[in-house]
């Protein structure tokens, strides 16, 4: 697909909005996604077929049920990456009344709360991000659990530190054609980078898994636990975020 192209599909708020849900790595219904975006299901059903030919997002069907999610991870890093350069008060074009993303600006103290807890701690695709994503990720850094001298790489004692957690990477992350272990995925809230890769998305598995975040909500948002907050002072020294 030509640059061009790819802007296009991007360029209209709503297939934005779309794909900014999507970021939660879970497979949505066009209805679903009508009412996120607020737009009628044969709208969104034209805009979907339009991200599903240019490559963005894949199509599984149930029976009678379609549902649509992301590509894959790279497509998520494409618009969490995008995301962090446009203007906080609008989209890439100015158009106002909208956030960076292309989703409708909050129209109510819910909205709001939401967008609060979505910058606060959430999900992209399927690492950690916002400012839980970010503090993670500075905390490994400073453990030496990745360095970031030759592009991010995975330590030894990141190694031995997933071990002892009993958490194991992927066999083929790494390998020419497949997912890179750690890559640096810039946040568009915080506007530093997180970690994200397979060495992102076990943390984030082995944090939902483990009950140490838990989703609020439908949507992207995380909440961090008690026993969360126990493992993340323990592991790497991160102390509960300020609210």
């Amino acid at each position: 697909m030509s640059l061009a192209r790819l802007a296009a599909l991007l360029a209209d708020p709503t297939r934005a909005a779309f794909c900014t849900a999507l970021l939660d790595g879970r497979a949505w219904t066009a209805g679903e996604l009508a009412r996120q975006a607020g737009v009628a299901p044969s709208t969104a059903s034209e805009h979907l077929s339009r991200l599903i030919e240019g490559g963005l997002l894949a199509e599984e069907r149930q029976g009678r049920h379609r549902y649509v999610r992301l590509a894959g991870p790279e497509v998520a890093t494409l618009i969490e990456d995008l995301s962090a350069f446009t203007p906080p008060t609008g989209t890439p074009d100015g158009t106002p009344g909208r956030t960076p993303t292309g989703s409708p600006a909050p129209r109510s103290l819910r909205e709001s709360t939401r967008l609060s807890a979505e910058a606060r701690a959430r999900t992209c695709y399927d690492h950690l991000a916002g400012r839980l994503g970010v503090t993670v990720g500075d905390a490994v850094l400073a453990r030496g659990l990745v360095t970031e001298e030759d592009g991010p790489t995975l330590t030894a004692a990141g190694r031995a530190w997933l071990t002892d957690l009993g958490a194991e990477l992927p066999p083929r992350a790494g390998r020419p054609g497949a997912r890179p272990v750690v890559r640096t995925c810039l946040d568009w809230t915080e506007r530093r980078n997180h970690l994200g890769g397979a060495f992102g998305a076990l943390l984030c598995r082995t944090a939902l898994d483990r009950g140490w975040v838990e989703r609020i909500g439908s949507g992207r948002a995380l909440r961090v636990t008690p026993d969360g907050e126990r493992a993340l002072r323990e592991l790497l020294g991160v102390e509960p975020l300020p609210v």
